[in-house]
């Protein structure tokens, strides 16, 4: 199989890696680039554990190309915090204790980041809605959605977004 260059834009970082042209995302994201937050599950785009933003959208890695997200901006978990400060998201769900084998946890935080950024003041229904594309099986999702109402609180009195 050929292979090409191809320059990803990861969290601020460019990343110029060889790639073949069926390759998924998440495999380029994980094993080219090196950042093993973005989690592969399902491979069928069921459970939202690859969760990354492109270009500030939320985006099933497991089912991208990665041809299609060359020169774009890619946002994964680690790019979240800043330094070694959490995002208010993150900081709520350490404080609500919305993390359990933590494995879905990267995706769900991308998936809030986006809805909160859409809608930050989200109604607990508009919450789990937003949140649906995103399967936990640790959880009954009542800390999840508690955690991100209470990041939107957060970032409503002057959080960082």
């Amino acid at each position: 199989m050929r292979k090409e260059r191809a320059t990803f834009i990861v969290n601020g970082r460019s990343h110029e890696v060889l790639i073949e042209p069926q390759m998924l995302l998440v495999d380029v994201i994980r094993e080219k680039i090196g950042l093993t937050g973005t989690k592969y599950a399902c491979g069928t785009g069921d459970c939202g554990a690859c969760t990354v933003l492109i270009e500030g959208k939320p985006v099933l890695s497991c089912l991208t190309l990665a041809v299609t997200a060359r020169d774009k901006s890619i946002l994964t978990i680690e790019g979240v915090a800043e330094g070694t400060t959490l995002h208010p998201i993150q900081q709520a769900f350490v404080d609500k204790g919305a993390v359990q084998c933590g494995f879905c946890t990267p995706g769900i935080v991308l998936a809030a980041k986006n809805l909160l950024e859409e809608n930050p003041r989200p109604t607990r229904e508009e919450i789990r809605e937003g949140l649906a594309g995103n399967l936990c099986r640790c959880t009954g999702y009542v800390k999840i959605v508690d955690a991100v109402q209470t990041a939107a609180e957060a970032m409503g009195k002057g959080g960082k977004n």
